[in-house]
């Protein structure tokens, strides 16, 4: 049982194809390690258990009956392989709240494109998982499911919006699942929780069937994307995602000797604890040492990659917050609700709250915001440049390993690290790198020129194999 809380969904699904094992096997091993470890992470807020074993035994079913045709290679590429999906997306009779109160009665009945794909793949759901409330900050926690915790340490987060993914996958009771990323919301969750995650290039993975959605330029900030605990899913994740199973069926075996490694100096954001500093220090010494060059660039634009980040994502004119938590923008509301928290009468956090309050700001400053969105393109430009097609940016997602629950908003800027690739458009892909002296996860991200997504999965696999990815936490 515990080998398959350990394999990739790839080697999974050939198990299963190949009948060394069953679908129903592995499926009830999740489902066994979901109820052994959800009481105290509290990651998935909706299962679809009984609906999973049924569709398990018709995926073994389905294999009997190709291995009897000869049909086998016909097969969906995931067939009869456990998953799980973010409660931000529609999956069909699952809850679609994204932390809101005011959305609790909401069912889906339909899947979003990308939870579409996933399924076509013969991937089976297990549930869905929790979120930060509005998906808008770093800590999932929100007053229609509670606190999700991380499976290394209770104590700390799992990250956010993810952080139901990240957890879930993290604690080897799924395999992969399905994120989504505007600020750092695949990536932080990936390295507080020892896994892998991608965001991808904007398109690559269509958004549709999201609570909320995004316009205009924000919509290209946000990624859907994969979280897995083996680099080796990464490829085919993220072609079924996109719709083209075979779109990333070859990615090439990375050719160090040819890769130029990047590292921002100086390093104008919150400065990495000792833990996140050796990640990015060892990633680079493994890729150096197998005979990548390592580049210094400096990129001065990184000194305002917050108020880039933020006001770009404000000059899209979507709806703001204020209106899907109180069907207004006026001021007041958000005044009230914060007045109400210390007596428990509101139904947001506080993070949104606080959101709901400052979102509006770059809206009175209409030339600061434009000319921090034409900064935001030059440095897009500066780093795509320094890139090209042969190299990579060795980058933090978070500049330490998961803090105690709320400490994150003590001081509320780290996520920056991760939400600036987002203004920029970049792929940036989280890898995990060991853990550290207390047992929690370290990672570094990887970030491409835009639409170099392969380049990034390579670098993944490269590091897993030299490194040893994700460690599973009853190997502590």
């Amino acid at each position: 049982m515990q080998a398959f809380l350990e394999a990739s969904a790839v080697d999974l699904a050939k198990m299963i194809r190949e009948q060394r094992v069953s679908s129903s096997a592995v499926v009830e091993a999740h489902i066994r390690r979901v109820e052994q470890v959800n009481p105290e992470i509290n990651a998935l807020v909706f299962d679809r258990f009984a609906q999973a074993r049924h569709q398990a035994r018709a995926a073994d079913t389905a294999v009997a009956s190709a291995k009897h045709a000869g049909m086998l290679a016909s097969l969906p590429p995931l067939l009869g392989v456990p998953c799980t999906i973010k409660e931000r997306f529609a999956v069909c009779g699952a809850p679609n709240t994204a932390g809101l109160v005011e959305r609790q009665h909401i069912i889906s009945d339909k899947d979003a494109m990308a939870v579409q794909h996933i399924k076509a793949s013969g991937a089976i759901v297990l549930g869905v998982t929790n979120t930060s409330e509005l998906c808008m900050w770093m800590e999932s926690f929100n007053k229609v499911y509670g606190l999700t915790r991380n499976p290394y340490d209770g104590r700390c987060t799992a990250g956010g919006s993810s952080g139901g993914e990240g957890a879930i996958v993290g604690s080897g009771a799924s395999p992969f699942g399905l994120g989504s990323d505007i600020g750092g919301s695949i990536r932080m969750p990936a390295l507080f929780n020892g896994v892998f995650g991608h965001k991808g290039s904007p398109g690559l993975v269509s958004n549709q069937g999201q609570y909320p959605f995004p316009r205009g330029i924000a919509e290209e900030m946000l990624s859907t994307g994969p979280l897995c605990r083996r680099a080796t899913d990464l490829p085919l994740l993220l072609g079924i995602m996109a719709g083209n199973p075979t779109a990333f069926e070859h990615v090439p075996k990375l050719e160090v000797g040819r890769l130029r490694v990047l590292r921002r100096h100086p390093d104008s954001l919150i400065r990495a604890d000792r833990a996140q500093a050796h990640a990015q220090s060892q990633a680079i010494r493994l890729l150096v040492e197998a005979g990548a060059r390592e580049e210094l660039i400096d990129l001065r634009g990184f000194y305002h990659a917050f108020d880039i980040w933020s006001n770009t994502l404000s000059s899209a004119g979507s709806t703001s917050f204020a209106e899907m938590m109180y069907g207004s923008k006026q001021i007041s509301q958000a005044l009230k609700a914060l007045i109400n928290l210390p007596r428990a009468q509101s139904t947001h956090t506080l993070p949104l709250v606080l959101l709901s309050m400052l979102e509006r700001v770059p809206e009175l400053m209409p030339a600061r915001m434009q000319r921090l969105v034409r900064q935001g393109q030059a440095l897009r430009q500066q780093l795509i440049d320094h890139l090209g097609s042969d190299g990579v940016l060795v980058d933090l997602a978070y500049p330490t390993t998961a803090p105690r629950h709320y400490r994150a908003m003590v001081p509320p800027w780290g996520f920056v690290r991760s939400a600036i690739y987002n203004a920029l458009r970049l792929p940036a892909t989280e890898i995990p790198m060991g853990l550290a002296q207390g047992g929690l996860p370290t990672g570094v991200q990887v970030v491409a020129a835009a639409g170099q997504d392969a380049l990034g999965l390579a670098v993944a696999l490269y590091l897993e194999h030299r490194q040893g990815g994700w460690v599973p936490p009853w190997k502590l």
